[in-house]
């Protein structure tokens, strides 16, 4: 059952598409106080569990941590970071009393579990205007699926983006992407999309084309013919210059926004000097997401939003200020560290003022959005930027092509969001334990509704190792969105440029071999607001060990995954809670199957080997091997899995918004 608890003037944020009256009185669970902005607390009890967050640093049990909901552009996402990209305010807690909170509040918003009291969960804001939904249920499972029945139906790609795709940062001209495709093609290795980040841009001015693309349609139409989709990025910021058009346009209609005084706000990104189109002001978020078509008329089908916190590298403010203080220490050569002499600055103060100039707060109080004729300031509804600048793009696809499916991710995102768009998780590194916080990432983000998921394989940032490569791609194999992407700058890791270039191809190949799986498991997922990665706990409850394992998920309902993710490696422990098969995909083609009794193995799994595991008295679908989505032969499927059992096949044209059920199942029998 859902309850919901209004407290002052909550900002209408467009999460939750079911309506609710408000309640009276208190929540059956924990209490609150407004005495100073928002405080709702609540005593664990020592077994307790809590799930959720989403997109967040550390463990599926976020116990023993402070989480901050405050959309941050920050590439180190080391272990004592609170604030990512993505602002996903849904927890369950699961123990002595089992139940779900919504905190619908588009600031920023901290989570305390456990983290001051050991005992205790504090969520807390700085003004207490907001939807607090409270859902209790059967078990942590039940409460999420009720939660995701009020949010509205995820988000649907396009068949062809379960494909893998391949990107990095400082591709070019036509020939650097003409390079990657044929480095794939040659060596056999499946690819269905080649990214494009910044530098395909015209001085990085969204919705342009480098003039190094001398017919851009041209070329989008000769990569389809390799089928192969292009998949160009847009950044939030719109670069100041006289004569281009959408810059011109959007300060001649008031749609940048703007600072108290009136004045377009100014901030530097990519291009330099930038304004943000206003995309929480419904107009200026249609006039932005019908920019698209530029893209999209020349045969583009898919993209990704970043910078869209929305990232600051400076403001003119902060510049000034910094510039100010830079000033008065060379003037008066004061080295202390403390900055306490007010008529000089310290040379930590100044150290941190410098560093401090991206993305600062005090630069997100700096500028207004227009809704409804009111002005807002940016830091109360912060966490709605990165959702808006998605859902322009969203509803504009819903004008461009009402019937066709487009695909598009973004890096910042607010639960809603989830309804136009995936997620990526941002600027991973090359580091071994980002393989285990990419798994650990995707049933959190699953109980938000982003259902279309991944990480950027191999890391981006850092130099990566074949084995890193390897490895992470292994787990890539099941996660919705599977893009290999780096930095400039960083080591290539393309997967054709490292020696036995077969692993990849075999490793690559088991994803389109298992995509009618995949696929079919993702749309049952979305079209019964389900999740498509669960933890452990949510299907075997009352298994005490199950119930505290971070490193396996279940991935729709036939299969258990176990990635290696440690270096060196030759294997890993896997715990069971039911006998299951053992299956291993050989780099010959053929299959390894074992079965297994419940409890505690050690299985041994090569660098070129993808397992899995099929829980008792389940089959899965199996294709043969493919280079391309539409090559995938889904009338010859293997069943893999145990005799007599059966398995219900979704399947679509993958392009059109045709999801009837009962007409796109069908039942397999092994």
């Amino acid at each position: 059952m859902v309850r919901k608890f209004v407290y002052g003037e909550p900002f209408d944020t467009d999460a939750v598409t079911v309506s609710f009256p408000a309640e009276e009185g208190r929540p059956a669970y924990g209490s609150v106080s407004t005495e100073r902005g928002f405080c709702f607390s609540y005593c664990m009890d020592a077994d307790d569990i809590v799930f959720g967050l989403g997109e967040a640093n550390r463990g599926i049990n976020k116990r023993g941590w402070r989480f901050v909901s405050d959309c941050t552009d920050d590439p180190e996402h080391t272990e004592e970071k609170v604030s990512l990209y993505g602002a996903h305010n849904f927890i369950v807690v699961s123990g002595k009393e089992t139940f779900g909170l919504f905190v619908d509040y588009p600031a920023a918003l901290t989570f305390d579990i456990g983290y001051t009291q050991q005992d205790m969960l504090y969520i807390s804001c700085d003004h207490a205007d907001l939807n607090l939904y409270v859902i209790s249920g059967d078990s942590p499972y039940d409460i999420v699926k009720q939660f995701r029945r009020i949010i509205g139906q995820s988000y649907i790609p396009p068949k062809f983006a379960f494909g893998f795709g391949q990107s990095r940062w400082g591709y070019k001209t036509p020939e650097d992407f003409e390079r990657v495709a044929q480095g794939y093609r040659e060596n056999h290795l499946p690819l269905d999309m080649i990214y494009m980040d910044i530098d395909y841009m015209d001085s990085y001015k969204d919705f342009t084309v480098s003039s190094e693309f001398e017919d851009f349609s041209d070329f989008v139409q000769r990569m389809k013919e390799q089928h192969i989709r292009l998949i160009p990025i847009i950044d939030a910021g719109v670069k100041i210059e006289e004569g281009y058009d959408v810059y011109e346009e959007g300060v001649k209609n008031r749609y940048f926004c703007q600072r108290e005084d009136g004045t377009d706000f100014v901030a530097a990104v990519w291009p330099g000097d930038t304004h943000f189109p206003d995309v929480l002001d419904p107009e200026a978020r249609k006039w932005f997401g019908d920019k698209y078509r530029f893209l999209t008329d020349q045969g583009i089908e898919g993209f990704w939003n970043d910078m869209n916190e929305p990232a600051i590298f400076y403001s003119s403010e902060g510049l000034a200020e910094a510039k100010d203080m830079a000033r008065r220490f060379a003037k008066t050569g004061n080295g202390r560290w403390d900055g306490n002499d007010e008529s000089a600055a310290g040379v930590w103060q100044l150290g941190d003022k410098l560093k401090s100039l991206a993305n600062s707060p005090s630069d997100y109080a700096r500028f207004y959005h227009n809704i409804n004729g009111k002005k807002v300031r940016h830091d109360r509804v912060h966490n709605l930027y990165g959702f808006n600048m998605t859902r322009a793009a969203g509803e504009a696809f819903d004008r461009i092509d009402p019937d066709r499916r487009f695909l598009m991710f973004s890096r910042s995102s607010y639960i809603g969001m989830h309804r136009y768009g995936g997620v990526w998780t941002g600027d991973n590194r090359s580091w071994w334990q980002h393989i285990l916080l990419n798994l650990k990432m995707m049933p959190s983000l699953n109980m938000c509704g982003f259902l279309y998921t991944g990480a950027d394989l191999g890391g981006f940032g850092a130099d990566t190792t074949r084995d890193l490569v390897l490895r992470h791609t292994a787990l890539g194999i099941f996660t919705p969105l599977m893009r290999n992407h780096s930095a400039l700058g960083t080591r290539d890791q393309e997967c054709y440029q490292f020696e036995q270039t077969e692993d990849f191809r075999h490793l690559l190949g088991v994803r389109y071999r298992l995509l009618p799986y995949l696929y079919s498991e993702y749309m049952k997922a979305a079209l019964t607001d389900d999740m498509y990665f669960k933890p452990l706990a949510f299907v075997y409850p009352e298994d005490k060990m199950a119930v505290r394992v971070e490193d396996q998920l279940i991935l729709g309902n036939e299969i258990m995954i176990a990635p290696v993710y440690e270096q060196n490696a030759i294997g890993r422990y896997v715990y069971l809670p039911e006998e299951m098969i053992f299956v291993k995909f050989m780099p010959d083609g053929s299959l390894s199957q074992k079965i297994l009794e419940r409890g505690v193995h050690y299985v041994e799994i090569a660098l070129n080997e993808a397992p899995l595991f099929i829980r008792s008295g389940k089959c899965i679908p199996v294709a043969g091997a493919a280079e391309y989505v539409d090559a995938v032969d889904k009338e010859h499927l293997e069943l893999v899995g145990y005799e007599g059992a059966e398995y219900v096949l979704y399947d679509d044209d993958g392009v059109h918004k045709d999801y009837d059920m009962e007409k796109n199942c069908r039942i397999l029998k092994k």
